[in-house]
């Protein structure tokens, strides 16, 4: 199986954490050279020591806020004007948790303009070089709740398929330059989301955090949350020249946690 990223560029989105940090690491592990990207330049500045280089290859960072539409697409002139990214892993933390019917619009609005629209911004950013290198892997970090909402995650819920629909049709308009855009859907996952929302049902519930991550792990038939290394090597897998016909897929990495087939 042909998984070697060597002479491979990669430019990771919320890298400084979680699932972004892993599929930064299993990105270099197999070769790439790895730009990282967050609003956190100390947190990236850690974690570019810390990157694998089997290579000799030398990663970099960009510290931006993604939901700063203006201030993304700068940066993003000046870096692709001297890189080709042939892989590009779209990722940003998830909205805050409540549901739909009290959400103030302009959370949806901040949520579509960090997730949706940034998502936009990127790609037009790199498939310019990606359709001359004839090489391009466009991964987006989503949620299983494309699939099946999310009780009390309305913003991220509706966000997330705006996201999934956005694409499957960039799917189908690139493929034939040999760029790929695919959705990796993680299940529960021990990253700060999850702490996140773990939080939240205590306050609503009045349960322990114990009591409350019992009660998400009884719907999760592998019995156990993830590592973020586990989403982030599907992401790696995807981004390899053995995935170049695997196209608008999204692919949940849950535990077996969704119903639907």
């Amino acid at each position: 199986m042909q998984l070697d990223l060597s002479g491979k560029n990669a430019l990771v989105c919320g890298a400084s954490e979680g699932i972004g940090r892993a599929s930064a690491i299993e990105l270099a592990g197999l070769g790439a050279r790895v730009t990282l990207l967050s609003r956190r330049a100390e947190a990236l500045q850690a974690l570019l020591a810390d990157l694998p280089r089997p290579g000799g290859q030398k990663h970099d960072f960009i510290a931006v806020d993604v939901a700063d539409g203006k201030a993304l697409q700068q940066v993003l002139a000046e870096k692709t004007a001297g890189d080709t990214f042939h892989i590009l892993v779209n990722n940003s933390g998830g909205p805050p948790a409540g549901r739909a019917i009290d959400a103030d619009t302009a959370a949806f609005l901040h949520a579509y303009q960090q997730h949706l629209l940034a998502n936009q911004i990127l790609v037009q950013a790199v498939v310019p070089g990606m359709r001359k290198a004839g090489f391009g892997r466009i991964i987006n970090i989503v949620s299983t709740s494309v699939y099946e909402p999310i009780a009390g995650l309305g913003v991220s819920n509706t966000t997330r398929a705006a996201v999934a629909g956005w694409a499957k049709t960039l799917s189908r308009e690139l493929a034939a330059e040999g760029i790929t855009v695919n959705n990796v859907l993680p299940g529960f996952t021990e990253t700060a989301r999850i702490a996140q929302i773990v939080k939240t049902q205590m306050e609503k519930t009045g349960k322990s955090e114990a009591e409350v991550r019992r009660d998400m792990l009884s719907h999760v038939p592998a019995g156990r949350f993830a590592d973020p290394s586990e989403p982030a090597a599907m992401i790696a897998f995807l981004a390899s020249p053995a995935a170049a016909y695997v196209n608008g897929q999204s692919i949940a990495v849950d535990g077996g946690r969704m119903h639907s087939i």
